[in-house]
């Protein structure tokens, strides 16, 4: 199963992955990062088909897919 992590030190929420994703299981957590920002999280690993959309639009480098 795929499995899409973000790494919360360096994703600023800016928000592409949450636009591009085709399923929209990405979105902004509640939580706050050591910076301020709410960082983008996926809520619903079970339908992530890791596409790496996501992981091509994350101008930080934050987002790490896993097959």
């Amino acid at each position: 199963m795929p499995k899409m992590t973000v790494d919360p030190t360096y994703c600023k929420g800016c928000g592409l992955c949450v636009i591009t994703c085709p399923k929209k299981i990405i979105r902004f957590s509640d939580s706050i990062n050591e910076k301020g920002y709410h960082y983008a999280e996926c809520f619903n690993q079970d339908e992530c088909t890791a596409c790496k959309l996501c992981y091509i639009v994350c101008p930080d480098c934050a987002i790490t897919l896993e097959k």
